[in-house]
C-alpha cells in the first residue's frame, strides 16, 4: 500500500534545508531583497528609543530593596574573607540566585566602589541590555525586507509596566534572570537560522542553558528544555560521532552547575538555597497564586495587549502564507511512497523542525507558561508583579518587534480596495502604544504603607514612604525606616553584647544581656528582626542578624509554615527559641517580659534533639572533610527536616521529657 505526498519531500534533504523550507513560510518572508537602509534605520531607531525609555523610567524609580541589601551582606562577607555566608561562622545560603551573588561580588572587587552603587549600575545595565537583546532576537526571527518595517511591539508592553521599571534597579536578581533569558533566546534563534551550525556556537548555547539553576533554581526547567532541544536536533558536522558530540555537549552544559551543586551540598548541607526551605518552594498555595496573578493582570488590563499582539502576529503570518505570497508553500506535485519511506521522511522533517525558529518560539512561550504554572502553585510572592515578570518576558520575546508591511501603489488598471491586513496591523500597533501610555501611568496599589489582606504590596512605594527617601539606595537611607536608628544606638550602648529583640508592639528594642562572667570585649550582639537587609547592612559583620522567617536562620527555616500566613512570611519563629539558642540570660527581669521562662526552657530542651543538633551542626560545625562528606550524604534529609514551631510540641516529636523549671528564689 502506498500513500501520496508532495514532491518537495521525495528527494533527500539536509536537516538545515528541511527546517528552512518548512518554516520560512511561517516566520520569514522569502523575498530576494534584504533589508533596506530605511528598514535597518527604523529597527535600530526603535531599539534605541525603547532602550532609552526603559532606562529613563527605571532611573526615575531607582532604589535598592531590603531584600537587595541581603545580597550585599553576603558580598560584604565575601570581600572580607569570611566566605559566601550571611553571618560569620554560620554557613547559610540566604540568596536565591547564586550567580547574582558572585556577579555583584566580582564587580565590587573589580571597581572598589560602594556596594550599593555597584549593584545599582549592574541592575540597570543588565535590565536594559535584556530588552535590547530580546528585540534583536525577535528581529532575527521575523527577518527584514525592504517591503516591511520592524517596529517595537512586545517591548513596549514590557517597559510600560511599572513593576518592570521598579525591579530594573532593585538590587535583586530580576535583571540577571531577564538577561539570561534574553541571551538564551537570541542564541537559540541564531542557532535555528544557521544552515551550518558551528560547534563553538552549539557548545556556547548549551553552556549558557546549563547555567539556569545558578540564575534561579526554577529556571532549571527552561535550561533543561533548551538543552533537550539542542540535543534532539541535528548536530553540527564534525569528526565526532553524533552520540559522542551530544555527550560532550551534556558535559559542557553540566560542568559548572553540577560542580557547584556538589560544593553547595557539602558546604551548606542543602541541595538548594536556604530560601527555598524558608519559603517552602515545593509547597502548594494555588488560591493565593491566582490572587497574585490577578494583582498584576487586573489593574493594567494586561490581557488586552497580549491579545492585540497575538492578532498582529497572526495577521502577519496569514499574509505570508497566502497563495502567491513570497514564502508561501508551493505544491510541486506528488509521488507515491511506501509507509517505511514516509515514516523516515516524517522523522527527518521533524528533526529538521527542531532545528528551526518555530521550535525555539515554542520553547520560550512554553517556558513562560510552565514558569507561570509553577508560580501559581507556590502562591506567587508578596512583591507586586515581581515574580511574574520573567514569565511575561518569555511570552513577549517572540513579538518584541513585529513587522508592518509598507503600502504599495495599486496598478493603474486596478480598482483601489481596503487593505484590511494592513489596517489590522496598523490598528494593533497604535493600540499597543495607547495601552502602553495608559499602563505607564497606572498605580495598581494605592494602600501605601498598609499591607492589604492579600499580603501583596508595592514594595518600592512601601519603602519610599516608610524611609522618607524618594530613592532609598544606600544602607543609611534605611536608618530613617522605623526602629533602625534605635537599633544602631542600642548596640553601641551595650558593649557587653546580648540579644537585641524588638518588642511585640514595635515601640523599642530590648537587649537581653549575656550571662556572667562576660569576657573582655563582650560576647557580641545578635539581632532578631524581620527586615534582614537594612538591619544587617547598618551593623558590623561581627553582629549576627537572624530573622523569624528563616532566610538567614535555619532553625526558623525548618519550621512548618503557617496555613494562612502572609505569602513569603508564613513562618514565624517564637523569640523563646533564639533566646535558648544564643544562651543569653533567660530570667526576668533581664529578659523581655513577653518571653516566657518556661517556653525558653522547652526550646532549650528541644534544641538538644539529636536530629536538630545534626541539622545545626551542618551549618555551624567546623568544615572538615568529614563534615563536608556528611553534609553531602545528608543534604536531602536536612532539606526535608521540619521542627515544630511551638517548642512544647517539638519535645513530643523528639520524644524528650518536659523540662522542670527551677524553683523561684
Amino acid at each position: 500500500m502506498t500513500l501520496s505526498i508532495s514532491l518537495d519531500v521525495a528527494r533527500e534533504w539536509t536537516p538545515a534545508e528541511d527546517a528552512t523550507v518548512a518554516q520560512s513560510s511561517a516566520l520569514r518572508p522569502a523575498q530576494a531583497s534584504g533589508p533596506s537602509g530605511f528598514s535597518r534605520a527604523v529597527l535600530l531607531g526603535g531599539i534605541m528609543l525603547t532602550a532609552t525609555l526603559f532606562a529613563s523610567g527605571a532611573w526615575q524609580r531607582r532604589w535598592i530593596a531590603d531584600d537587595g541589601l541581603i545580597v550585599l551582606r553576603t558580598v560584604r562577607n565575601l570581600l572580607a574573607g569570611n566566605g559566601p555566608v550571611f553571618n560569620m561562622n554560620e554557613r547559610v545560603e540566604t540568596n536565591t540566585s547564586t550567580a547574582w551573588t558572585y556577579v555583584v561580588w566580582f564587580f565590587s572587587w573589580l571597581t572598589g566602589l560602594r556596594l550599593e552603587y555597584v549593584v545599582l549600575g549592574i541592575s540597570l545595565t543588565l535590565s536594559v541590555l535584556a530588552v535590547v537583546i530580546a528585540m534583536v532576537g525577535a528581529a532575527r526571527l521575523w527577518g527584514g525586507t525592504g517591503s516591511a518595517l520592524l517596529v517595537p511591539a512586545g517591548a513596549l508592553v514590557y517597559i510600560a509596566l511599572p513593576p518592570a521599571r521598579d525591579y530594573a534597579s532593585s538590587g535583586l536578581e530580576s535583571c540577571l534572570v531577564l538577561f539570561w533569558l534574553a541571551v538564551l533566546w537570541w542564541s537559540m534563534i541564531r542557532w535555528s537560522r544557521q544552515h551550518t551550525v558551528k560547534p563553538a556556537m552549539f557548545f556556547a548555547a548549551a553552556s549558557w542553558a546549563g547555567l539556569a539553576p545558578l540564575i534561579r533554581p526554577e529556571l532549571a526547567m527552561v535550561g533543561a528544555l533548551a538543552l533537550l532541544l539542542l540535543l534532539c536536533a541535528p548536530v553540527p558536522s564534525t569528526r565526532l560521532r553524533p552520540w559522542v558530540f551530544r555527550g560532550l555537549a551534556i558535559v559542557v552544559a553540566g560542568l559548572v552547575p553540577v560542580s557547584y551543586q556538589i560544593w553547595r551540598m557539602g558546604y551548606y548541607g542543602l541541595p538548594y538555597p536556604n530560601t527555598a526551605v524558608a519559603k517552602e518552594a515545593g509547597g502548594a498555595k494555588w488560591k493565593q497564586g491566582f490572587v497574585y496573578l490577578q494583582d498584576l493582570v487586573g489593574p493594567y488590563w494586561l490581557w488586552v495587549p497580549l491579545v492585540v499582539l497575538a492578532v498582529w502576529a497572526a495577521v502577519v503570518l496569514w499574509e505570508q502564507r497566502m497563495p502567491g505570497a513570497a514564502g508561501a508553500p508551493v505544491d510541486g506535485g506528488s509521488v507515491r511512497l511506501d509507509r517505511k519511506t514516509l515514516l523516515l521522511n516524517r522523522i527527518h522533517r521533524f528533526s529538521g523542525w527542531l532545528h528551526g525558529p518555530i521550535a525555539v518560539v515554542t520553547l520560550m512561550v512554553g517556558s513562560g507558561v510552565l514558569l507561570t504554572a509553577y508560580e501559581l502553585r507556590v502562591g506567587g510572592d508578596f512583591m507586586h508583579g515581581r515574580m511574574l515578570l520573567p514569565q511575561l518576558f518569555c511570552l513577549l520575546m517572540p513579538v518584541m518587534v513585529l513587522p508592518i508591511r509598507l503600502l504599495t501603489e495599486p496598478a493603474s488598471h486596478e480598482r483601489p480596495s481596503l487593505d484590511w491586513p494592513f489596517a489590522v496591523v496598523l490598528a494593533a500597533f497604535l493600540g499597543t502604544i495607547g495601552w502602553a501610555w495608559f499602563a505607564a501611568d497606572t498605580t495598581a496599589i494605592t494602600s501605601g504603607t498598609k499591607i492589604r489582606a492579600s499580603g501583596i504590596v508595592d514594595e518600592r512605594i512601601y519603602y519610599v514612604l516608610n524611609s522618607g527617601h524618594d530613592h532609598p539606595i544606600r544602607a543609611e537611607d534605611y536608618l530613617d525606616f522605623p526602629r533602625m536608628r534605635p537599633l544602631v544606638r542600642d548596640i553601641a550602648k551595650t558593649p557587653n553584647g546580648g540579644l537585641v529583640i524588638n518588642l511585640p508592639d514595635q515601640t523599642y528594642w530590648y537587649v537581653i544581656p549575656p550571662p556572667e562572667p562576660i569576657p573582655p570585649g563582650g560576647t557580641g550582639h545578635t539581632v532578631f528582626f524581620l527586615n534582614l537587609g537594612m538591619s544587617s547592612m547598618n551593623v558590623p559583620l561581627n553582629v549576627r542578624v537572624l530573622d523569624p522567617v528563616g532566610l538567614a536562620y535555619p532553625i526558623a527555616a525548618h519550621t512548618d509554615r503557617l496555613t494562612d500566613g502572609r505569602i513569603g512570611h508564613d513562618k514565624n519563629l517564637d523569640a523563646s527559641w533564639v533566646v535558648a539558642d544564643t544562651g543569653v540570660v533567660a530570667l526576668h527581669p533581664w529578659m523581655a517580659a513577653h518571653i516566657k521562662e518556661n517556653q525558653v526552657e522547652q526550646a532549650r530542651t528541644a534544641l538538644s534533639c539529636p536530629a536538630t543538633q545534626d541539622l545545626i551542626a551542618s551549618t555551624r560545625a567546623p568544615l572538615t572533610f568529614t563534615r563536608f562528606r556528611h553534609n553531602i550524604v545528608q543534604a536531602f534529609g536536612f532539606a526535608s527536616t521540619r521542627i515544630e514551631r511551638i517548642a512544647k510540641y517539638d519535645l513530643q516529636r523528639c520524644d524528650l521529657p518536659e523540662p522542670v523549671l527551677p524553683a523561684p528564689r
